[in-house]
């Protein structure tokens, strides 16, 4: 269980423990040299500045789904945060003067814990299921839910931003 910071609200009902309503399924898992919560970075550019490397593995079933994403110099992967609390909904960040929305936040802690990452393609195999990448934030093990190429031309937007945060 996770301690409560002043200001958090947590949901009446954990969603961990409410019925289902969509089918997801793992396509596989990350690789990392994160096993520990306080040794993962927090974000992927503190992962690319760690200069370690991470594989994602594919279960034999969707490996065939593999096929042309070498194409791809970057790829888009979301991840389920399986360690991450799901009943937080309000949320009193280290960093923050104040509580926020879970909506409004970066964590992983969330109703579904879907983790988004942008990852630069090393290398691909597809006979053994395995991608290569230059790095990741999160913890060895993490399921990955699905893998699509990043398009610069539709998925970069240079004109967005956060009000009142340094993104530098």
């Amino acid at each position: 269980m996770f301690e409560t910071r002043d200001g958090e609200q947590r949901l009446e009902t954990d969603p961990a423990e409410m019925a289902p309503d969509g089918h997801v399924v793992f396509i596989g898992r990350i690789v990392s040299p994160w096993t520990s919560r306080e040794d993962c970075p927090k974000n992927m550019r503190q992962a690319r500045e760690a200069g370690v490397p991470a594989t994602i593995v594919f279960d034999q079933a969707f490996r065939p789904g593999l096929q042309n994403l070498e194409r791809a110099s970057h790829v888009v992967i979301l991840s389920w945060l399986h360690h991450a609390p799901r009943n937080l909904i309000v949320q009193k960040p280290r960093h923050a003067a104040e509580p926020k929305g879970v909506f409004s936040l970066r964590s992983p802690a969330r109703p579904n814990p879907i983790g988004l990452h942008v990852a630069k393609l090393v290398g691909i195999d597809i006979a053994a299921g395995r991608i290569e990448i230059d790095a990741i934030d999160v913890l060895d093990g993490t399921p990955v839910i699905d893998i699509k190429p990043y398009y610069a031309s539709t998925d970069a937007l240079p004109d967005a931003t956060i009000a009142g945060r340094d993104e530098t």
